[in-house]
């Protein structure tokens, strides 16, 4: 009997065993004369003849990637330019809806760094008081400028008068509401996570959107100063990066590794020249100098008023007569506003961008890259207006102490008399101003004598 080889291996022996590749030697001695193989690769891992073979995509390189994401992101820059200036320009009402949109955006984004999935999943109404607490805010906000921008028009509607006279304390009852609504949902095992999620809500709320809501307030104002610390912000941004890479070396601080001293003594050069360029270009035009008292207008129609008087020249003598060879003038004629800008310029480059290295820390403490991915090549809205919202709040702050005029409006008047003045005082009020416009020949005497003969009647 004769005795098996144990070197001897069947290919396809148990149909559990998955067959052995065979060799391309093994190959040419087994087939036949003319036939073709039946292996479907050849040892080098090439295809043979008649044998689809599935490729696998390759693998971009480092080049391409960011080549693509410069592209992209270039694209993007241009379609949110795009769509800045053409709300710019279409009315006061679009840029108010845009800032809107942005302060949602960004309060979504930076509340969802820090929230657990399934912790949030178990507590059904974590998410419910965030948003809550957003509209609360949000109503505050919104109502204290419609009402002090608005009030001739609020104060003497008989449904919204009692909404504007007791704002503050509806606003009030509603965030009690909430508050006393949050302390009754904690549940035990969870109080750190909901009192850490209260607690980051808040800080939301101040950081994004009160910050944010004074650059409505900057709309309301006169569109320029929405819109030149807008533009500082992204001039000195920009010129930040130009120069770090013309001639960065020196690192300015470790939460931004890529930021240098001398991108940002750079920048602040370029954004203060760019600023004068801007206001003196600007400062032309009343539909960007003026208050907003018509949501319906654009920059076709335009707005009128008088320009405030840092708009206006002044001639500045200089202290020292200049050689005549010299032919400097003795006297300048500079609008104040090109002293402000100064102002304006320096805070965008020095103290703005610690808005970006708070949100820099930020993303380091949560391990993100990005706050979100709003905008592509950009990451989220939170992103590109980390510098924003500070410069917007100090804008407001800045014109408010140093360059708003107060003077008596129509509104101011009503508020008083409305809040101030008893119904019988109200209508002496009105008795005196109506006899006032008579005897000046505004109106007709036989105005006077109705509205005596209506008020004899009450």
């Amino acid at each position: 009997m004769m005795q098996s080889k144990r070197d001897v291996k069947f290919q396809h022996r148990g149909s559990g065993n998955k067959p052995r590749r065979p060799s391309q030697g093994s190959m040419s001695q087994h087939s036949e004369p003319g036939s073709e193989p039946t292996s479907p690769t050849r040892s080098n891992g090439t295809a043979m003849k008649g044998e689809k073979v599935e490729e696998e995509p390759p693998k971009q390189s480092e080049y391409e990637k960011k080549k693509q994401t410069f592209i992209t992101r270039t694209i993007w820059t241009f379609v949110m330019i795009a769509g800045f200036f053409g709300s710019m320009f279409a009315g006061h009402i679009y840029i108010i809806m845009i800032i809107t949109a942005v302060q949602i955006l960004s309060f979504k984004e930076v509340v969802a760094i820090s929230s657990v999935p399934s912790r949030a999943r178990s507590l059904r109404f974590t998410k419910t008081l965030n948003w809550y607490f957003l509209g609360v805010v949000m109503y505050f906000l919104y109502g204290e400028s419609i009402i002090y921008y608005f009030k001739h028009i609020i104060l003497v509607d008989r449904i919204l008068l009692p909404f504007a006279t007791h704002h503050r304390f509806i606003s009030f009852m509603l965030y009690i509401m909430g508050f006393v609504f949050f302390v009754g949902t904690l549940q035990k095992g969870h109080y750190k996570f909901q009192f850490t999620q209260f607690a980051w809500t808040h800080m939301a709320l101040y950081l994004i959107v009160v910050q944010a809501h004074f650059m409505i307030n900057n709309v309301f104002e006169g569109m320029i100063w929405f819109f030149l610390p807008v533009s500082l912000v992204i001039t000195n941004d920009i010129f930040a990066y130009v120069c770090g890479i013309a001639f960065g070396r020196t690192q300015l601080i470790k939460l931004s590794p890529k930021k240098t001293v001398e991108g940002f003594v750079g920048a602040w050069i370029f954004t203060m020249v760019l600023g004068g360029f801007f206001t003196n270009l600007l400062m032309r035009y009343k539909y960007f100098i003026c208050p907003v008292n018509d949501l319906g207008a654009n920059i076709f129609t335009g707005l009128q008023c008088d320009p405030n008087p840092v708009f206006i020249p002044h001639t500045y003598r200089l202290n020292f007569i200049p050689p005549n060879w010299t032919h400097l003038p003795t006297k300048v004629a500079i609008s104040p506003m090109q002293f402000h800008i100064l102002i304006f310029a320096t805070f965008a480059s020095l103290i703005a961008p610690f808005g970006g290295f708070f949100a820099s820390g930020l993303k380091r403490t949560f391990k993100v890259k990005d706050f979100g991915d709003s905008i592509p090549g950009h990451g989220g809205i939170t992103d590109r207006m980390d510098c924003q919202f500070i410069m917007g709040f100090f804008a407001f702050m800045y014109y408010q102490s140093f360059i708003a005029v107060y003077k008596v409006s129509v509104g101011s008047v009503i508020e008083q008399a409305i809040s101030g003045l008893t119904h019988e005082e109200q209508m002496d009020v009105v008795r005196g101003l109506t006899k006032h416009l008579v005897n000046q020949g505004v109106i007709s005497s036989g105005i006077l004598e109705y509205l005596q003969g209506q008020l004899a009647k009450r």
